[in-house]
């Protein structure tokens, strides 16, 4: 896990509290630069920069070990990185933590699930919300009518979040009792329910059927009207439909950036994929899919 966290401090470009010069509001803009991460004498990522911008689905890609986990990991928290800097909203972030996440407005799914086995659908998504809170930690434990309140609250938050997934009907059951795929849909409600600014997708295709990786799809762009989004996806008939921006790593270095149009015709995408011999564009007609992990 990441160290202890650090208040965010502002960048060169940044005002004091963060916030663009001429700009009431920063814009949720996350940008990766310079990242290089070593463990011990292997270096996993190096001099990695990619920029996720407002209102645009990024997808980051790569064959088996390019580092794309690894640079998911670094966005958030779970990574140190050995070199580069974390800016989000103009503000960089020093020292960035896993459980601060919420409150700095970003979201993440796992490539798993990632569900509490021991909780209800409804309270695993209710974790989620936990950000919109108001009743502190004493008010909960003497179950105060303002925590009551809360607890309501919450509950039509988390339920919202599932009916926009089409899964309120599993509200009251658990998590083991139900298919691998409507257990993406509560993992990625959990997510949601804290209304990101941000949200960080790790391989939300897996395990999904040709219908259900549709459907994904349009969700995905339908997201992007009122978030951001980082897509890290082996699914490549995926990532070309649904992202405005592609940044392709292999052997944990960056061998190119642009539209998916773009990415499809770099030879270096081609190269790193499937040889020279198979472009990009044809693997991604097919549906052939990296099964590795980045």
């Amino acid at each position: 896990m990441g160290p202890v966290a650090q208040p965010p401090q502002p960048t060169a470009e940044a005002e004091p509290g963060g916030e663009p010069p001429g700009s009431s509001t920063p814009p949720s803009r996350l940008e990766l630069t310079g990242i290089s991460v070593a463990f011990g004498g292997v270096t996993a990522l190096s001099d990695i920069s990619l920029t996720v911008e407002p209102g645009q689905v990024h997808g980051l890609i790569g064959p088996n070990g390019a580092g794309k986990t690894t640079l998911f990991n670094v966005a958030c928290g779970l990574v140190r990185p050995t070199a580069g800097r974390i800016v989000w909203r103009g503000a960089e972030l020093r020292r960035l933590r896993p459980n601060r996440l919420t409150r700095l407005g970003i979201a993440r799914t796992l490539q798993g699930v990632g569900l509490f086995p021991g909780l209800t659908v409804l309270e695993n998504v209710m974790v989620g919300a936990h950000r919109h809170a108001r009743a502190g930690f004493l008010a909960a434990l003497l179950a105060s009518p303002t925590a009551d309140r809360d607890d309501k609250r919450l509950r039509e938050r988390a339920l919202a979040a599932l009916a926009e997934l089409d899964a309120e009907g599993v509200a009251d059951r658990y998590p083991g009792s139900l298919p691998y795929p409507v257990q993406k849909r509560v993992a990625l409600a959990r997510a949601l329910v804290a209304e990101p600014e941000l949200l960080l997708l790790d391989e939300p295709a897996s395990g999904l059927s040709e219908e259900e990786m549709q459907e994904l799809g349009e969700l995905i762009t339908d997201l992007s009207g009122r978030m951001a989004v980082l897509l890290v996806e082996h699914h490549m008939d995926l990532v070309m439909r649904v992202c405005d921006h592609i940044t392709v790593l292999d052997s944990g270095r960056q061998i190119a950036a642009g539209t998916p149009a773009q990415v499809q015709a770099d030879p270096a995408v081609t190269e790193a994929y499937l040889g020279d011999t198979v472009d990009v564009a044809t693997d991604a007609a097919l549906g052939v899919e990296d099964g590795g992990r980045g």
